[in-house]
């Protein structure tokens, strides 16, 4: 008998969630305004498909440096302070936006230099703020919790072009401004009155910034079910940036339509990532992963051939509101196979990573499409990004998609006796790790095959270098041995064995000789 998965509604009974997510709504309105006004802004003053595609690649590409970073101090430091700190500046430089543009003292330069700083803003705070509101629900319903978030953003990106377009006819870009500084205002009121949770309390050394990035990039290259998702997100992204980055030209130069009908374009977008977030639950049950997706890749794929070849709005509409819900089912199951399949210690970083492969791939391509569009042309350069859609399904194979068991993201109780004397100081290292197995002859392949997967988990954790060696004295004895940086990372490493790696080490025991067990010794490196 299959269980009905937890409702969205029912995720909605959490109240920090619900106020969380109320003041993030309100944030991404006035963002998508803001980007809404920008981009048009920029079209009317330079009348350049690259400016103003490039003003998408200063919303996104802080991101890409950014994403990283921001998530190792999500997962180390006090995430209350870095979302209000965060919040703070971005409330003033968009104000200082919109006195500029409202008297009328800046450009096309002005302008892309504080869409960047703002950018920077929510790139540093994204990874708390979507970890922190994650947090506040069961496990069994974090995939609804990410599709409300997927809905309140792409309901914000309907709504936020629409408004902005109305504002911006009526009153200019700096009033689209002062809206997007009352919307960071809110989000900072909902931080302040239901922060994120504390991380729980640890005798472990704190991970330093860059330790924690190369900690998240070495879990991300050494998990294959995380690291088949971000590949399958760089693709998509990357590709499905021509129509959002051009769709200003489109509606200028295709459709002629003003600042008005552009925000009727992008919310056409966001209507069909709303309409999709609302039954996107029971299509990823009925369909499964990989169908979905491929589904997902051709419906996008002919919204952006329709609107490299039709003069026709009314056709163009119908287009971009499937095109958004393609775009909703795609990048929503891809963040919620990411955020479903990463222990909590780094869940924060792995929703860095998959905010910097779609987005950093998203302000590059921008730029791309952009550049190419002004070479080749806009009807061109839209038909070669529907190609690439197409072709990205062709990666279904090498990476193929899953959502991550429970006993995959558990992390295991491990005795506290490292069988050392004296531990070494934190940093000194680097460390060896040696684990001693003695194995009946007859078992030697089988053990062999079952010892090979620890190479992910181990190097997955931390270590630096895994092999397994034969004892040339004694042919059942055999040793594994990894390197990790220092006892610090060591110890982390330790920390962070999952259920399923227990079940893995267990396996190997019924490959050994009688009476055996496995041996552990640690090596310090001293010269």
């Amino acid at each position: 008998m299959t269980v009905a998965a937890p409702s969205i509604r029912a995720t909605l009974r959490h109240r920090s969630f619900r106020a969380l997510l109320a003041g993030g709504t309100i944030y991404f309105i006035g963002n998508a305004m803001q980007a809404m006004a920008a981009a048009w802004l920029m079209v009317e003053v330079t009348g350049s498909s690259f400016l103003a595609a490039l003003v998408q690649t200063a919303v996104f590409l802080p991101m890409f440096l950014l994403a990283l970073p921001a998530g190792v101090m999500a997962d180390t430091t006090d995430r209350r302070r870095l979302l209000l700190v965060s919040l703070g500046v971005q409330t003033l430089l968009v104000a200082l936006m919109a006195v500029l543009f409202l008297t009328g003292w800046a450009g096309g330069t002005t302008l892309l230099l504080l869409t960047f700083l703002a950018g920077c803003c929510t790139a540093m705070l994204s990874p708390s703020w979507n970890s922190g509101i994650v947090d506040v629900v069961p496990r069994d319903e974090l995939p609804q919790a990410i599709t409300a978030i997927g809905i309140s953003y792409n309901s914000a990106r309907a709504l936020g072009p629409a408004l902005a377009g109305y504002v911006y006819a009526l009153a200019g870009a700096g009033a689209v401004f002062v809206f997007t500084v009352l919307g960071v205002l809110a989000l900072f009121e909902a931080v302040r009155r239901f922060p994120p949770r504390p991380h729980p309390p640890s005798r472990l050394p704190a991970e330093r910034l860059w330790g924690g990035m190369l900690s998240a990039l070495r879990f991300a290259r050494h998990s294959e079910t995380v690291l088949a998702q971000l590949v399958r997100t760089v693709a998509y992204s990357a590709a499905g940036s021509a129509l959002w980055a051009l769709l200003p030209v489109i509606g200028q130069r295709q459709l002629g339509l003003g600042a008005t009908g552009f925000g009727f374009l992008m919310g056409c977008l966001g209507t069909g990532a709303v309409l999709a977030g609302l039954v996107i639950g029971r299509l990823r049950q009925r369909l499964g992963l990989e169908r979905l997706v491929a589904i997902g890749s051709v419906v996008f794929a002919l919204a952006m051939a329709v609107s490299a070849l039709s003069s026709l709005p009314l056709l163009t509409y119908v287009a971009l509101v499937a095109g958004g819900g393609a775009w909703m089912s795609v990048m929503s199951t891809y963040n919620t196979a990411t955020q479903t399949s990463v222990p909590p210690w780094v869940r924060a970083r792995a929703t860095a990573l998959h905010t910097l492969a779609a987005l950093g791939s998203f302000a590059i391509g921008s730029a791309v499409w952009g550049a190419l569009s002004d070479i080749v042309g806009l009807t061109p350069t839209l038909l070669l990004g529907a190609a690439a859609m197409a072709g990205g399904m062709l990666l279904a194979r090498p990476f193929p998609l899953r959502m991550g068991g429970l006993d995959e993201v558990t992390q295991a109780t491990l005795s506290e006796d490292l069988f050392v004397k004296h531990q070494p100081d934190p940093e000194a290292g680097p460390v060896a790790v040696e684990i001693g197995y003695r194995v009946r002859p007859e078992q030697v392949a089988a053990f062999l095959e079952d010892v090979s997967l620890l190479r992910g988990p181990r190097r997955r954790d931390g270590a630096t270098f895994w092999r397994v060696y034969r004892d040339l004295g004694e042919p059942g004895r055999f040793t594994e041995r990894f390197i990790v940086t220092s006892w610090a990372d060591y110890l982390h490493q330790r920390a962070r064995a999952t259920l399923a790696d227990q079940e893995l080490e267990a396996a190997l025991r019924v490959h050994l000789a009688d009476g055996e067990a496995p041996t552990l010794q640690h090596y310090i490196a001293e010269r």
